[in-house]
């Protein structure tokens, strides 16, 4: 078996967003459900867009449509702990984005859990891959950054 590579640091990542837990995000286990990473991840990325004003979730001409995800985890999180979410992109295509997304717990440097979202840009009436706009990659070329050495 290869080794595990080490988590991510917060240095890795271009912007945070601040998240939180609720007390329903735990399972019977007492940690966090495997499935809230993902919410997470989504919640970060478009809360992120749609801060950056380049997504517009009612009337917008184009979206991006989920085609692959992945999770590592590192670490547990539980309610009532303090998320962060760094957001960095590793790969900006023609019309795709491959978001990564460190979760880190309260003032943690090393990642709890580590996500992959691939979005493939489309046009929001037809679904039809389409190029990035042009504001839309602007901004995310500021999230452009490779991951650790090794990944």
């Amino acid at each position: 078996m290869a080794d595990r590579p080490a988590p991510a640091r917060r240095a890795d990542f271009a912007a945070f967003r601040s998240l939180t837990t609720r007390w329903e995000d735990n399972d019977i286990y007492g940690h966090m459900n495997n499935v809230v990473h993902y919410a997470l991840f989504d919640t970060a990325v478009n809360g992120w867009l749609i801060e950056a004003g380049v997504l517009d979730i009612r009337g917008g001409a184009q979206i991006g449509l989920v085609v692959e995800t992945g999770c590592r985890y590192h670490a547990e999180m539980a309610f009532p702990d303090r998320v962060t979410a760094g957001i960095r992109v590793a790969h900006l295509g023609r019309s795709s984005v491959r978001y990564e997304i460190g979760l880190f717990r309260n003032d943690e440097d090393s990642a709890a859990a580590e996500g992959v979202f691939v979005h493939v840009y489309v046009d929001s009436a037809t679904r039809r891959p389409s190029p990035l706009a042009a504001p839309l990659r602007a901004a995310l070329e500021t999230l452009v950054r490779p991951g650790p050495a090794g990944q």
